[in-house]
């Protein structure tokens, strides 16, 4: 028990400092570790992998909150369309998607076009012109959320991590972006982490969460948010980029193999 609490404050901490500054969650990076390493069992890592973003999510919240990055509208209609995806996302992780093999497919499947994707918008980034980015219409970005939100509420990360590519990809500032999409992981993150409580009380099988784990690794995302927030403004984004992009391919090649031999 005691080296799994630290190694989970080591892990959360320093996957939250690399992927904060882009609005990433971590937990889209922790989820392999807290199946291979840890050990979780399915499909109780989902919501150890939500209660993650629970407890790590204000600390970059705060700093961004701070500088005054979550101002407007962008940040409340993510969450007004995820919310209800992300619950619809648990009952079908918990009655339609429990097997280990489906579950590291999913892993790969997500994983990996995010890894492609950030590989080519960093390498070879298009080109915009002046004023040409527009936000998707109220009723398109709503629907867009909900979608993803019923990924996100599958895979444990609130969904966020996976509606902020698709907005930069539109040509939105990652400035914008980040603090809007790191605000609905924690908001659904929080209905998501509640619904699979309420699922294990009428479920059976592992559904609820590994307590310990996810407040050890959410604890250790605490502090690596706030420092990741904190740091964006100084590191390059080029290098952020690349680094979660090449995070994402390998884990996601890895869970690709393991589930097809």
């Amino acid at each position: 028990m005691e080296w799994t609490v630290w190694a989970g404050l080591a892990a959360g901490l320093l996957i939250s400092v690399v992927t904060a500054p882009v609005g990433v969650s971590g937990a889209v990076f922790l989820l392999p570790v807290h199946l291979s390493v840890f050990g979780v069992p399915n499909p109780a890592v989902t919501p150890t992998n939500l209660l993650f973003n629970v407890v790590a999510g204000p600390g970059a919240l705060w700093r961004y909150r701070r500088d005054g990055a979550l101002r407007g509208p962008l940040a409340r209609r993510l969450v007004a369309g995820t919310l209800p995806g992300v619950v619809a996302g648990a009952a079908i992780r918990v009655y339609v998607l429990p097997g280990p093999t489906v579950f590291r497919l999913l892993i790969a499947a997500l994983l990996l076009p995010l890894g492609a994707w950030l590989f080519a918008r960093t390498l070879r980034p298009a080109r915009h012109r002046p004023g040409a980015a527009r936000e998707p219409s109220p009723g398109g970005l709503t629907a867009l959320a909900l979608a993803v939100g019923v990924v996100g509420g599958i895979y444990g990360i609130g969904g966020g991590s996976l509606i902020g590519p698709v907005l930069v990809a539109r040509g939105l500032p990652v400035s914008r972006v980040a603090p809007a999409a790191l605000a609905t992981t924690f908001v659904t993150s929080v209905v998501g982490a509640a619904a699979y409580v309420v699922l294990s009380l009428t479920g059976s099988g592992d559904i609820a969460p590994d307590w310990w784990l996810g407040l050890a690794c959410g604890l250790g995302g605490l502090v690596g948010g706030y420092l990741g927030a904190r740091l964006q403004p100084r590191l390059p984004e080029r290098v952020l980029r690349l680094l979660l992009a090449t995070l994402a391919t390998t884990v996601g090649a890895l869970y690709a193999v393991q589930a097809l031999v």
